[in-house]
């Protein structure tokens, strides 16, 4: 880009003042008249805006931010924290007078510089830099998301156990960030929150490299390669679907039978399959590769529920499905009152010949209804067995994993028996843990999408530090609105919105100190 030389000011005046702060095009930049040179940057430092004709320079030009202590070389902006980088204006003499180059760098040299000040911002989960930086690509005409992308890139390989819920949550930030096209600043929280939470769960952690073998893709040997835990063949079946050009659509039935054929991960693994597939199709095939490999490790460390005496059942219950006498009618809701997870599976086993729709329209209604009536005082409690170590939280994933399910099975209609077993293992579950006495009257919501509204506006300036808690509403909130939406008439309509509104007005728990250092005392005293 051709340079703009603009006049500034005479080097005699800036001599006697030392230095000078002048606005041009827009800008606020000092000058400093020192035994080297004169040097011009911008005069807010670029961490939170103190003006830096106030700060400190010493003989090696090193100027100091004297709110902060940050450190900059005047004569290149490097930055001695390793933080973001001053701007600063080459400098001309012509017959007494100090003239500025102020052109902004070639798009290309800016996108390049904000990329590399974004990772290093990245690589410390900085979150006010992080914020800067996304904004700064914004300014400079980039695609803001191209963050997310490079953001995906940089943390993959970095989940020693495969995806987390900074990945899932991507997907629902994304989703907001569309629905608010035309507010830059509500948009700029969504890419912050998505970027922000890789960076936390990446942070300090080594690369765990995948295998670099492909082999073509075979659905039932990438399935098998997955149920025995072969994370370098299911890796290999993964290269080669991508590498044939299959895409996240020729996987996607694969993914998800491997994710339902157990109780897995408390419902992640299916949550997981269904948000990388929406992550794909906004992001595009870029990053396929990915956030697949991650998805895959995660799949092979999931844990199987289904094998702990609780959820035994389920595999029983699933290759029974259709056998023997089946009643053709849904039961009703109330019927899964009180039901442990075996009787749960035992009831909706007996229905299967009901219809699939209709099936989890009860279920759902079932696990709201048990959200909604959550004994709260079990966040309270300190002399209990870890067993016992249920939150609010354990209830939201079964509204998640619900709405996976749903879409998941729509798709793959061979999949609607495993995905309403799991749904009555969470119903199962969680039912020990409700107040069937809980007033809940006053969660009652009569308008729905005004719900829907105080929730996304409290998720713009959520306050949480803990990003497990902050995306756990997200996904929650996105996951009931879409089931709703999508029924608007059904069942679960009422307790599940009073149980979003219960969950919008309540603490969450989240460090319980007495109980632990209770449970710690009592396991070493039986174990040692």
């Amino acid at each position: 880009m051709p340079a703009r030389w603009t006049k500034m000011i005479g080097h005699d005046e800036l001599k006697a003042k030392g230095r000078a702060v002048l606005r041009r095009d827009g800008k606020q930049i000092v000058l400093f008249d020192t035994p080297e040179g004169v040097y011009a940057c911008n005069n807010r430092c670029p961490h939170e805006g103190y003006p830096l004709r106030e700060g400190t320079l010493d003989s090696d030009c090193t100027l100091t931010c004297d709110w902060h202590n940050w450190k900059f070389d005047l004569k290149s902006g490097a930055n001695h924290f390793g933080g973001d980088r001053l701007r600063v204006y080459p400098v001309d003499l012509r017959q007494g007078d100090i003239w500025l180059d102020l052109a902004d760098p070639p798009v290309e040299i800016r996108r390049a510089a904000i990329m590399a000040n974004l990772k290093d911002s990245f690589d410390d989960h900085e979150y006010d830099r992080i914020a800067r930086e996304i904004a700064r690509l914004d300014l400079a005409g980039g695609a803001a998301t191209d963050a997310v992308i490079a953001a995906i890139e940089w943390c993959y390989d970095r989940f020693e156990f495969g995806w987390t819920h900074a990945f899932a949550g991507a997907a629902d930030w994304l989703a907001l960030h569309d629905e608010h096209d035309g507010d830059p600043e509500i948009q700029l929280v969504c890419l912050l929150e998505t970027v922000g939470h890789m960076a936390d769960d990446s942070l300090r952690e080594q690369r765990y490299p995948f295998a670099s073998g492909s082999r073509a893709y075979h659905e039932d040997g990438f399935v098998a390669a997955l149920e025995d835990e072969d994370e370098d063949l299911a890796v290999a079946y993964l290269r080669g679907a991508l590498d044939g050009g299959l895409g996240f659509a020729g996987l996607e039935r694969g993914l998800m039978r491997s994710a339902l054929a157990h109780y897995a991960d408390f419902g992640h693994s299916l949550i997981y399959v269904v948000k990388a597939g929406r992550l794909i199709a906004r992001l595009g095939d870029g990053v396929a590769m990915p956030l697949l490999l991650s998805l895959v490790r995660s799949l092979i460390y999931s844990r199987w529920e289904d094998r702990i005496p609780e959820f035994r059942y389920y595999a029983e219950a699933l290759a029974g499905w259709g056998r023997g006498k089946a009643d053709g009618d849904a039961p009703l809701v109330d019927a899964f009152t009180g039901l442990n997870a075996k009787a749960a599976m035992k009831l909706t086993a007996r229905h299967g010949a009901a219809d699939y729709h209709d099936l989890y329209r009860v279920l759902l209604a079932a696990n709201a209804g048990h959200m909604l009536h959550y004994d709260m005082a079990y966040q309270a409690h300190t002399e209990m067995p870890i067993r016992d170590n249920v939150g609010w939280l354990d209830f939201t994933h079964a509204i998640t994993f619900a709405n996976a399910m749903r879409l998941a099975a729509t798709k793959y209609p061979e999949l609607w028996p495993s995905g309403l077993l799991q749904m009555a293992c969470f119903s199962g579950r969680n039912a020990a843990y409700t107040d069937a006495d809980l007033d809940v009257g006053r969660w009652e919501v009569e308008d729905v999408e005004d719900l829907f509204a105080r929730g996304v506006e409290s998720l713009i300036d959520h306050g949480r530090d803990e990003y497990i808690v902050s995306v756990h509403f997200l996904k929650t909130l996105l996951a009931a609105r879409e089931e709703i939406r999508s029924d608007p008439e059904g069942e679960a309509v009422a307790p599940l919105t009073a149980a979003l509104n219960r969950l919008m007005n309540s603490t969450l728990k989240r460090k319980h100190t007495r109980r632990t250092a209770h449970q710690a005392m009592a396991f070493v005293a039986l174990d040692g």
